[in-house]
Parts: C-alpha cells; structure tokens; sequence
C-alpha cells in the first residue's frame, strides 16, 4: 500500500519555542490517522508545514508524493488535498448555496454538483446565509466544500472544536466514509473518545515529538495497564526488579500505574514476588489512559526497552520513540 504521507526528522524553532523536535510520521493511503496532542504539542504546527504554508526548520516531508516545501508542489498539493480548520473562513454574507457556486469556479466540473449533494445530506438550507449558520452548521459546510473537488487527502485541523456531541459524533463518523472511497484522512484533535471510533492509526505528540505511534487496534492488544499496591508509598519503582517494556509511569500515593508493551498478566504476576508489593493486577489500557501515560507520565519512556527506535512507520509493529526532553 503507498504512502500519503512519509515525514523524516521534521523540526520547527521558533525564538525560544522548539515546536517540532524531530518527528517521524508514515501514513498508509486510505486510512484514517488521528494525531493526538495537547494544546501546544505542535499540531497545528505540523499540518502548516504539510500544507506548504510554513516551511521547517530542518527534515523532509512527502504528501501525496509532492514535497509541500517547494513552491510549485505546494500548488498542486493543494489542489489534491481538502483542508477543514476549527474556525473554518467563510465568507458570512453569502448563502450556503453561493459560496459553493463561488467555490466550484476555481475546481474542474463537478464540485457543483458534490457540494450540493453534501449539503443535501447534512440537511443544511441552501439559502440562509452563513453567518446564521451555528458552529456545527459552518463546520458542515467547510466539510462539504473541502471534500467537493474529490481530494486523495483530507486534513482536519481540531475539526469539532467546540461542537456539541451528537453533531461531533456524526462529524466524525462521517470520515469513515471518506477512508471507505480510497481518500486518506488525517485527523488533528484531543477528543479521544470520539477519535477511538474512528481512527484506524493514532499518534500521539507532546512537545513537538511523536512519543507513541501505531495501528490502534495494535496498541490495544499489545498495551496493557499495570497496577502496583505497595505497602510503603515511599517505595521507588526503580528500587524494585521490572521487566522490560514500561512504557510509562504515574504515582498515586501507594499506587504506581504503568503502562507496559507486551504481556501485562506475566508483569503483574512478577511484581507480586518483589518486597514490598501487596497486590498487582493488569488489564488492557484504554487510548485515554495511553494518551495521559505519554503527556503526564512520573518518567515518561525513562525505562522504554527500545529508546532509540524509530523512524515511526503505522504499518509496522508498534514503535516507541524515546523522550529525551
């Protein structure tokens, strides 16, 4: 299967802010990949360089097979590539009808004609105007227009930001469809219970670097969540024997809670012989709990058995990528 999308140490610096730290990326066509990150992890960062409008700092990337950097690639990129914001710009004194026939006139035939077929479904008025138009509306709208033209990729940038459940849910489940056709989506957001029903891949960024990256059905088999009761809350993990394969830890009081790659049963089962330990159990981690292990872990990949895997590849095994911040 080709790849939409091949990013190779991508960095970004900006005065006293390293937004990109070396990230690595490979996204299969026809898949939903969903890159999760807290406010500020570089996301946002990330599709403005895939979309040639900010040029990094130093590493490569491929979209589409064109190389977003140069000028002239960038243009046919963007000719190829649908592009959803959280604050869509739309022009509010026309009427959902007229900014797609003012669209269509920059897209070959047909855009007319899947614009007004999209609109139809999302059961959007063709004649009120879009600044009477609710949040949810307008998000439905920018979709329609974006997947119009037929793009190979759609890229979301935090899409239902702000919107209320039901039209999240339907928002989302709407890029199944999408993948369905052939077309590569790449989702941009932190909801992630609502990303977990959709995404075939996840990726999960803090601090500009890709900490956890993998197929999601993958990550839930292969992942599991540890607990450890200690009898003394002063006790250091790293003062008793572990296995290989901590992903990450959190403490809470007697409490230590990891996230372990590969067989939880047989850790807990270890930690239950070490000095120390009442009780150990295991069961499968949830994306949230991966998701808060990988942004607010005690030592985040301190103990990861692989610290110099890379580059990232959704298609393989899953990789994790050592933090060295």
């Amino acid at each position: 299967m080709n790849d939409a999308i091949k990013i190779h140490g991508l960095e970004m610096h900006y005065p006293g802010c390293d937004a990109l730290r070396g990230v690595d990326l490979s996204v299969c066509s026809g898949t939903v990949m969903a890159i999760l990150g807290e406010n500020g992890a570089g996301k946002t960062t990330l599709i403005r360089i895939m979309t040639g409008f900010q040029k990094p700092s130093a590493g490569t990337c491929s979209i589409l097979g064109l190389d977003p950097t140069q000028s002239a690639q960038a243009l046919e990129l963007r000719k190829r590539i649908g592009y959803v914001s959280d604050a869509p710009a739309l022009y509010d004194w026309m009427t959902i009808g007229e900014i797609g026939w003012f669209a269509a006139s920059f897209y070959p035939e047909g855009f007319k004609e899947r614009y007004q077929d999209s609109i139809e479904r999302y059961e959007l008025p063709a004649g009120r105007k879009i600044k009477q138009l609710s949040k949810g509306q307008r998000s439905k709208v920018a979709l329609s227009l974006a997947l119009a033209h037929d793009p190979e990729l759609l890229i979301l940038d935090e899409p239902t930001s702000g919107l209320d459940p039901i039209v999240r849910r339907e928002f989302l489940e709407s890029m199944i469809g999408v993948a369905a056709t052939g077309r590569t989506v790449f989702l941009s957001s932190h909801q992630i219970s609502e990303i977990e029903r959709v995404a075939d891949s996840i990726a999960i960024l803090h601090k500009g670097k890709v900490q956890l990256v993998g197929p999601l059905a993958d990550l839930k088999e292969s992942i599991a969540m540890v607990t450890v009761s200690l009898s003394d809350p002063l006790i250091a993990l790293a003062d008793l024997p572990e296995p290989s394969g901590i992903l990450a830890e959190i403490s809470q009081g007697r409490q230590k809670q990891m996230i372990v790659r590969g067989d939880g049963q047989a850790a807990a089962a270890y930690w239950k012989e070490a000095s120390g330990v009442l009780a150990a159990q295991s069961r499968a981690a949830s994306l949230e709990e991966l998701f808060v292990a990988c942004t607010r872990g005690d030592s985040i990949y301190k103990r990861a058995s692989n610290p110099g895997a890379n580059p990232t590849d959704i298609r393989n095994s899953t990789k994790i990528e050592a933090s060295r911040s």
